[in-house]
């Protein structure tokens, strides 16, 4: 389990995009929110010039992480249902 997130939003110029900003900080409090919060391993890649973020788990998730994924699926849903389809796309791949 984990989540991987790609690319710019493109709902404005880069320092300007509210909707970028606001699923990157769902995405790094999600991160350190495990990392302070759970005892669950994992691995993370990220490349700020792309834009990209990968988060892998080391084992199956602990429920107190799954509440934290789960919390950060809602509110990238809700910034999707706000600013619409064409600036985020949500995916779910088992794997």
């Amino acid at each position: 389990m984990g989540f991987k997130l790609t690319g710019h939003s493109g709902f404005a110029e880069e320092g300007e995009d509210i909707v970028c900003a606001g699923i990157s900080v769902l995405a790094i409090n999600t991160v350190n929110s495990i990392e302070q919060l759970t005892k669950q391993q994992f691995t993370m890649n990220d490349d700020e010039q792309s834009g990209d973020l990968e988060v892998r788990l080391a084992s199956p998730a602990q429920e107190d992480t799954a509440l934290l994924i789960e919390s950060m699926i809602l509110g990238l849903t809700m910034i999707r249902k706000q600013y619409g389809n064409n600036y985020i796309t949500l995916k779910f791949e088992e794997v």
